[in-house]
């Protein structure tokens, strides 16, 4: 039987399982069910935002039980499609390429959409259906659309597949519904106690700032550890970033920053906009990630 983990993230940045369903098919009435129950479990709190792949039926559901959540497509089952969809294309390294610098490194959504729009017209790809479909859905998948809102970081359904890899090591297909139960007992006994584990962590260690920052110290004193060395990657990746001009207007100060980074074949530089509100003391930064992740 179909096994439905619905799983979140902590703030030990750990994948933890909220509950499951154990389904009889994959079709809308079974997935409207599934969420109807699920919602009655957490009380009626609706969700603020669920990321499944490209399944149809399951898209229905999600629009009947959950009518106001944000509802984002997997990235990784997007772009893996790439060579099945266009394998048979003369460019089709040039289509992979200029794809990935589309989804991964527009900061803008017109940015996105005329570089989408100049691919299309380049590799005369207007009529490909798929490709059409996702440009029509690109809210739902496309990192600059979809940024400004928190999803823990994450962009695809890995965190769920790896529970199903997590479970892999307690039940099988040939487990019986009894035995399911209780291995499942024990998974989750397990689970809870690597997060009892990363709780007291804090207290038998505390990871060093790398820099004198007081705002660093407000980090380490407020974060787990896990989401203190995030945050810490920022801090020392500041060495890499350089301010290229600086705007003064009315509301605010706007800085060019430009940061050099790691891609395959070497380095290169990366520009971003951070806004300065004097009214709200708001700093809003292009890349958005701290509101992403």
């Amino acid at each position: 039987m179909p096994f439905a983990p619905f799983v979140r993230v902590n703030h030990h940045g750990q994948s933890t399982l909220l509950g499951c369903g154990l389904l009889s098919n994959e079709d809308t009435s079974t997935f409207v069910w599934l969420f109807r129950t699920w919602l009655e479990c957490i009380h009626g709190r609706p969700l603020h935002g669920v990321i499944t792949d490209q399944d149809k039926a399951m898209q229905n559901a999600i629009e009947i039980v959950f009518p106001n959540a944000k509802h984002k497509w997997c990235l990784w089952h997007i772009m893996k499609k790439l060579p099945e969809k266009f394998g048979y294309h003369s460019d089709k390294s040039s289509i992979f390429s200029c794809m990935h610098g589309l989804v991964y490194d527009s900061q803008h959504e017109d940015e996105f959409e005329n570089g989408w729009m100049n691919m299309i017209c380049r590799f005369d790809l207007h009529n490909n259906d798929w490709l059409l479909g996702l440009y029509e859905n690109r809210c739902k998948w496309v990192p600059c659309f979809l940024k400004i809102t928190f999803w823990a970081g994450m962009s695809t359904t890995q965190r769920s597949e790896s529970m199903n890899a997590f479970f892999d090591g307690y039940v099988h297909s040939k487990t019986f519904l009894k035995q399911f139960v209780e291995h499942y007992e024990r998974a989750l006994r397990n689970k809870a106690e690597k997060e009892f584990q990363a709780k007291f962590k804090p207290y038998s260690q505390m990871v060093p700032c790398a820099t004198t920052f007081e705002m660093e110290k407000q980090f380490q004193s407020a974060y787990t550890i896990s989401k203190f060395k995030e945050v810490q990657e920022e801090f020392t990746g500041k060495m890499y970033c350089d301010v290229a001009s600086v705007t003064e207007e009315c509301f605010g100060t706007t800085y060019e920053v430009r940061e050099s980074v790691n891609c395959p074949g070497g380095r290169k530089r990366k520009t971003y906009n951070v806004l300065y509100r004097n009214d709200t003391c708001e700093v809003i930064c292009s890349c958005h990630l701290f509101e992403f992740r």
